[in-house]
């Protein structure tokens, strides 16, 4: 790799994830010259318009920032074609690239990507393999192609997820894994040609993006897959019920652990039943076996622990939590 010539990058990136890869090339030989992102939106109740925090992260260190309605833009493509990229690198940019865009960088364009492809391929692999209750992820960088997220990879590294792991942990954790075998991938780059794995299509899988109504609780579930949901959907957009009329957000959980029932023991409390609220303890019958909420708010107030919540929000034994209203 001595002697090999920097390249001329352009970073495609919006979110927090794709700042520490921003980092990594900034801090290494090759030259960013120019960074592309989404355009400045509402955010927060107020609505106040905020910039992502790779733009905020580009124009702090003093790099042009172009943020595109539409790639197609003409006034877009001779922007970044005037940037004259080698390469493109692109972390959770949150757009398709169109084929102008591919054609323009002579290396290509190379994507990292937070899973283990060709498992999660899409816009939410992080939540998603955490609602799922998978064990491990990682992170891919790929080459783009027109498919989606079907490219060929250049590098792996996979990740362990922990059983009470939550979706934004195990994001920055990737994030900075991310940044690393970019960084890598880039300098190996510059020296020639690298080797790449196809992957197998038949073993993809697809992380749909996620939307509030991911979040309702189906109590008929066991207890492990609904703490799966509430820690996959925080910090957003949360898992959540409904008792007597008003919205519980779950915020925080755990699975209590299984005790054998007595001989002539009473039929277990149907799903969504309030076993025990009291003191520090929220317990709630599930599909099988029964859940912890350690964390919650109501609708429009302050997340609390389940005995600051109890203590103001006293909820009754044998109570119903449902799915609706």
């Amino acid at each position: 790799m001595v002697g090999a010539a920097p390249l001329r990058l352009v970073f495609f990136g919006t979110p927090e994830f794709a700042v520490p890869t921003l980092d990594a090339l900034l801090g290494s030989r090759h030259q960013v010259a120019g960074v592309v992102t989404r355009a400045d939106r509402p955010r927060g109740r107020g609505q106040k318009t905020s910039e992502p925090p790779v733009k905020a992260r580009a124009l702090a260190a003093g790099l042009p920032v172009l943020q595109p309605e539409r790639l197609k833009d003409d006034a877009f493509l001779t922007a970044f074609a005037g940037l004259a990229p080698d390469l493109v690198v692109l972390a959770a940019y949150g757009k398709i690239l169109t084929d102008a865009v591919l054609a323009t960088p002579r290396l290509g364009v190379l994507n990292v990507h937070a899973s283990l492809l060709p498992r999660y391929r899409g816009a939410a692999p992080v939540h998603r393999a955490v609602i799922n209750g998978d064990p491990v992820t990682g992170v891919t960088i790929m080459k783009m192609v027109k498919a989606l997220d079907a490219g060929p990879m250049v590098a792996v590294e996979r990740h362990p997820i922990g059983p009470d792991d939550t979706s934004d942990v195990v994001e920055r954790a990737l994030a900075q894994i991310g940044a690393r075998l970019l960084a890598a991938a880039v300098d190996a780059l510059a020296a020639g040609p690298v080797p790449e794995a196809p992957q197998v299509d038949a073993d993809a899988t697809y992380a749909h993006r996620i939307t509030k109504e991911d979040g309702v609780v189906d109590w008929t579930q066991p207890a492990a897959r609904i703490h799966d949901l509430i820690r996959g959907l925080y910090p957003w957009p949360h898992a959540f019920t409904f008792y007597r009329g008003r919205r519980l957000i779950l915020l925080g959980s755990a699975v209590a652990q299984m005790q054998a029932e007595p001989a002539g023991a009473a039929d277990p409390a149907p799903p969504g039943t309030i076993l025990h609220a009291a003191g520090d303890r929220l317990e709630l019958a599930t599909g099988s076996g029964t859940l912890v909420i350690t964390q919650l708010q109501a609708e429009g107030r302050r997340p609390m622990t389940a005995r600051d919540f109890l203590a103001g929000h006293p909820l009754d034994a044998g109570g119903i939590l449902t799915p609706q209203p």
